[in-house]
């Protein structure tokens, strides 16, 4: 299995071999924040706006 790491979250990365796509889900959190994408780069930035996404959402909670 692979990771990403970015702002001190880590995302577990999958290959969904019959969509032909990568998988992440951050991993460590109560929640299920989870990402996809055809490219690695992609991957990385899909990644990068989850934990963007998740920290906004966490800060508007008072979290």
């Amino acid at each position: 299995m692979t990771t990403l790491t970015y702002h001190g979250y880590t995302a577990r990365i999958e290959f969904d071999g019959e969509d032909e796509i990568f998988v992440g889900r951050i991993a460590g959190i109560p929640d299920v924040i989870g990402f996809h994408a055809d490219t690695v780069k992609g991957l990385k930035k899909a990644f990068h706006e989850a934990v963007e996404d998740y920290l906004a959402a966490r800060e508007t909670l008072g979290c």
